[in-house]
């Protein structure tokens, strides 16, 4: 099935679906020095387990790092574990388009969890559109087909999209990029994001303008759709907020899967033909503390786009996404709302 092969990455990379003998063979066989291993916020708290199990099963050091990963994008650094010559991440797909700093082995965690007969039972008796676009997390890509499947059985028309090069696999949602999504937005009524939590759905809803229903395939519980156009509301009023700000802070993140330097010079360029002042700030992981004290007015964020969407509260001053960085100087229109998709 397409929907199994991950696009290869751009460094190199393995891709694993659970930590278990193939994750541990194919270390074995590299003979590292060091590896170093990242774990989602999810399972920091057995995080000591997993490295010991790792160390026993090597016969290799290895280190933890200590911040979580909250995406293929701020993986472990050279900074952070110079002496580490592998790095095994948990919980995350590769980006195909990242640099890797050294070779890195992907362990999607994939979950056995889910009956695609009973979810398309769920999916039909809950008033979905027949018209669905399925979307999903990467440790629920084992679903997608079987679930697709069994929904066209009960006579949805389901489609599943390509996205672009950040993305390994057909309807995979990632929190910064939605193109599986805004692949097939023309022919589907809504859309159908299968996995566990609020983050992936709510990006989902502020990049594709249908409705988008969340399906927890653990609970077998489907969630009505999300108010997109509450969402979009609370967006417009920090570009109005910041309409009149003259002296711009452009975020920029050193993390590979985030640093967009030419797109944050090309903003600050915008800013200064609009007579504002703008200067770039850089950073590796952004903390609301950063920013206290600073002269700036407002800021343009061209690090992951949820740090405006989905922390915006936590700022001393307005923090928007570069289309809503080009709204406010009257660059954009603002009556069709853009997420900052991430290529």
């Amino acid at each position: 099935m397409p929907e199994e092969t991950a696009r290869p990455a751009s460094s190199p990379s393995r891709v694993f679906r659970e930590v278990g003998p193939e994750l541990f063979r194919a270390l074995r066989e590299t003979h590292p020095k060091r590896i170093v291993l990242q774990v989602p916020a999810g399972l920091v708290r057995n995080a000591h387990e997993l490295a010991a199990q790792l160390r026993g099963e090597v016969g290799a050091p290895v280190i933890l790092a200590n911040r979580p990963c909250f995406g293929a994008c701020d993986f472990p650094s050279q900074d952070e574990a110079p002496r580490a010559d592998v790095a095994v991440v948990l919980g995350h797909a590769p980006i195909p388009n990242v640099p890797l700093v050294r070779p890195t082995y992907f362990v999607e965690m994939r979950s056995p969890a889910g009956n695609p007969e009973a979810l398309a039972a769920t999916v039909a008796s809950g008033g979905c559109p027949h018209r669905l676009g399925l979307v999903v997390s990467v440790q629920h890509m084992d679903l997608l087909g079987p679930l697709r499947d069994a929904l066209r059985q009960r006579g949805f028309e389901v489609e599943v999209g390509e996205g672009d090069r950040r993305i390994a696999y057909p309807g995979q949602a990632l929190g910064c990029n939605y193109t599986a999504a805004e692949a097939v937005a023309g022919k589907v009524d809504a859309f159908l994001f299968v996995g566990t939590g609020r983050f992936h759905p709510v990006g989902l809803a502020v990049a594709v303008e249908r409705p988008v229903w969340s399906l927890d395939p653990v609970q077998n519980l489907l969630e009505p759709p999300i108010d997109r156009a509450a969402l979009v509301r609370r967006r417009l009023l920090m570009v109005a907020q910041a309409r009149d700000a003259l002296r711009w802070g452009v975020l920029v993140s050193t993390f590979a899967g985030q640093h967009r330097m030419p797109t944050a010079l090309s903003l600050q360029e915008r800013a200064r033909a609009h007579g504002r002042e703008a200067e770039i700030l850089v950073f590796d992981r952004l903390d609301p503390r950063d920013l206290e004290g600073r002269a700036f007015d407002a800021y343009v964020n061209t690090a992951c786009p949820r740090i405006a969407l989905d922390d915006a509260s936590s700022y001393p001053k307005p923090i928007l996404t570069p289309p809503e960085f080009l709204m406010a100087l009257g660059e954009l229109p603002l009556s069709s709302y853009r997420f900052d998709t991430y290529h």
